[in-house]
């Protein structure tokens, strides 16, 4: 996410760092550059342009000028300000007596259905109770890709017909009856904006009053999103935005306008294709992205999201006890998995960037899998005793895991290293520690 934007902001401040005392100059050399980044990364025209005007204006002021460190000062504006372009957090709306309704719009291709099914399982964990609707008869298949969606996550799907104004209504009376919460509608989409689409659109809202409104669209079209999340805006009214695959957007351009260009709200954004990869919006943690300052908050509620209460505490007193064994360590790799690409979160921890942008998620979760594999080929004993694990036992491993003696060699030693820390960590001399990563 944002990679090739990042990059070249990090690479300008480093040379503004450099340069100590600022001047007018100094500083308007820097933002042109800035402003030939957001363009690069195809963020609007005007919405760069007046970024940077209020950047410079800030910029130029005494309190940066006479700073100790003018160049942290100008980090702080530039982060300050592309929040203030990203627009305020907006949470969907929930209010007054149930069923919500929320009717999602958007073209094929834009990830429309599977959102649909990510934002139940969102709200699901909020203690929600969803209903999916299966509203998009055009295309033959969206009915059963939800319906698949729905029983893999439990959730019901409302389908049937081929009038969607029809569906629609008899969902909404069917989650009235049957005491569902929140109503999802997966309504039809084109491959482009026609008047058709628009007129059945405008009958569905008319005809369920959805609380919520939201356009799905994929970040990776760039200004084309702008532009799409406009009409739809005109003809429609929209309440918020779902922008998708932010995870394979290096540029992020669309992303940074569509709140100034549209004036209307980004509520989540898609990052990775699993069902759980849904976040809500918040700008002050993607502009922390953007400028490859880590995002802390996230990563943290990946982790309570990935670990389990339970499991983590009775690890937590293991490792107290010193008694923390290869069981152990397969159980929190397994948790380590569910928050996704090694290289996505390590980015999202301040000062680890530019490492989680080297490590191919590939390559990493090849490696996770190989450690998987060796640690599976243990005997329960040798699992929670390692220290018996001798030269025939490694070749059993070896063959049982398709790996090598000397890949068990290192995973045990790495192993041994990672308890000898974990123990001086219980025991308070643990300092200036670091966990090996090369599995």
């Amino acid at each position: 996410m944002f990679e090739s934007l990042t990059d070249r902001l990090q690479g300008i401040f480093k040379r503004l760092a450099g340069r100590g005392a600022l001047s007018a100059s100094d500083v308007d050399a820097a933002l042109h550059e800035v402003r030939l980044a957001l363009l690069e990364a195809d963020v609007n025209y005007e919405v760069a342009r007046d970024l940077i005007a209020r950047v410079r204006e800030r910029a130029i002021g005494a309190e940066v000028m006479r700073s100790l460190t003018p160049a942290q000062q100008v980090v702080k504006i530039v982060n300050e300000e592309l929040i203030r372009t990203l627009g305020e957090p907006a949470k969907l709306d929930l209010s007054g007596p149930p069923p919500h309704v929320i009717m999602l719009v958007g073209l094929q291709g834009s990830g429309k259905t599977t959102t649909a099914a990510k934002l139940a399982l969102k709200l699901r964990g909020k203690g929600e109770r969803p209903l999916l609707v299966a509203a998009d008869t055009r295309r033959p298949a969206a009915s059963i890709q939800l319906e698949v969606l729905g029983k893999k996550l439990g959730i019901p799907v409302h389908s049937g017909g081929s009038d969607p104004l029809a569906i629609c209504s008899s969902a909404l009376s069917k989650a009235r009856d049957s005491a569902y919460s929140v109503v999802i509608l997966d309504t039809g989409g084109r491959w482009h904006v026609d008047e058709e689409m628009m007129r059945e659109l405008e009958r569905i809202k008319a005809e369920v009053n959805p609380q919520e409104v939201l356009l799905v669209a994929d970040a990776m079209t760039g200004q084309e999103a702008v532009r799409i999340a406009e009409e739809f805006n005109r003809r429609v009214g929209l309440t918020g935005l779902i922008l998708t695959k932010m995870e394979g957007d290096a540029r992020g351009g669309a992303a940074i306008s569509m709140r100034s260009v549209t004036g209307v709200p980004i509520k989540f954004i898609g990052v990775g294709e699993k069902l759980e990869d849904l976040e809500p919006f918040h700008p002050d943690r993607l502009a922390s992205r953007i400028l490859g300052m880590g995002d802390i908050l996230t990563l943290i509620e990946k982790a309570e999201a990935a670990f389990e209460r339970e499991r983590a505490m009775a690890t937590a007193e293991k490792l107290a006890k010193g008694e923390f064994d290869l069981e152990d360590f397969l159980e929190q790799l397994r948790q380590i998995k569910k928050m996704g690409p090694l290289s996505q979160w390590l980015g999202m921890v301040p000062g680890f960037f530019q490492l989680g942008k080297e490590l191919s998620p590939e390559l990493t979760d090849k490696q996770m899998r190989r450690v998987e594999a060796i640690i599976n080929s243990m005997t329960l004993e040798e699992r929670r005793n390692p220290r018996i694990i001798n030269a025939s036992r490694k070749r059993r491993i070896a063959r049982g895991s398709g790996t090598t003696v000397q890949e068990v060699n290192q995973l045990l030693r790495q192993f041994r290293q990672i308890q000898r820390m974990m123990k001086q960590l219980t025991s308070g001399k643990g300092k200036g520690l670091g966990l090996p990563l090369r599995f």
